[in-house]
């Protein structure tokens, strides 16, 4: 697996071909994400499309450098605005499509309603703009199972620092300070097009942030609402969305 340095750290990539001259897809992680733990989707994805596609895990993830402590409430913000920016430029991407996934979702949105950056367009899976209740309550639930052992030892397998990659995540989720996260004020600067994803049983979040998406952007939208679907539609109902995303990025 190569590396990269973007803001200053150390991160794993994977490049599939494509199309030469094609919008490269950029796959961002969830939160507890990383290159393996996308298992063969991104092969998958390029191969439906045709497009070329990089996936890399972001700092404190998979093979990335590990973090030393929590991530802060703006850690998302940081990702979208100075490391993904670098990486694109280290890579060459001027003109790319973004796939988010949780995490991930929040990230393109900031990265893509900042202006700063070209975004051909954008696709937001199960996207965080707001902290919500259940959210929370499913992040707390996911640090008991940690400190039970069996996700830590599950999680184990795709990060090199499983304590820090999960703690990063979990301690910036459920400190105080992220009550009042928002990326709202981002969603008008987003005139790409966009397609949401969501299922209808996410335990992560309602579909009130499908929601919120559809009002704020000022781009052409489009949603997929899945039913008995959780937080993870790319491997929950996989062939609904691959084909859903290989119909939206031929579009644009």
């Amino acid at each position: 697996m190569p590396f990269l340095i973007a803001a200053g750290h150390r991160l794993e990539y994977e490049r599939f071909p494509g199309k030469p001259g094609a919008p490269t897809l950029i796959l961002l992680h969830e939160g507890l994400g990383s290159v393996a733990l996308w298992r063969d989707f991104p092969a998958k994805l390029a191969q439906a499309t045709g497009r070329p596609l990089v996936v890399y895990s972001r700092y404190g993830y998979g093979r990335s450098d590990p973090i030393a402590a929590p991530h802060g409430p703006r850690y998302m913000h940081d990702e979208a605005l100075v490391a993904l920016p670098e990486l694109r430029q280290a890579l060459g991407l001027d003109d790319v499509v973004l796939v988010g996934h949780s995490d991930g979702a929040s990230i393109a949105l900031i990265h893509a309603g900042s202006g700063r950056f070209p975004v051909r367009a954008l696709i937001a899976e199960a996207p965080h703009v707001f902290v919500e209740e259940v959210s929370l309550k499913s992040i707390a639930e996911a640090r008991t199972l940690y400190e039970a052992g069996e996700l830590r030892q599950r999680l184990a397998r795709y990060h090199a620092d499983v304590d820090s990659a999960f703690r990063g995540w979990n301690g910036a989720w459920l400190d105080p300070a992220f009550r009042d996260w928002t990326i709202a004020e981002y969603l008008p600067g987003v005139t790409c097009p966009v397609l949401a994803i969501q299922g209808d049983g996410d335990e992560y979040g309602t579909l009130d942030q499908i929601a919120a998406i559809e009002r704020g952007v000022k781009g052409p939208f489009a949603k997929l609402v899945l039913r008995h679907c959780r937080h993870s539609p790319h491997r929950d109902q996989e062939a609904a969305v691959l084909e859903a995303m290989a119909e939206f990025i031929e579009r644009v």
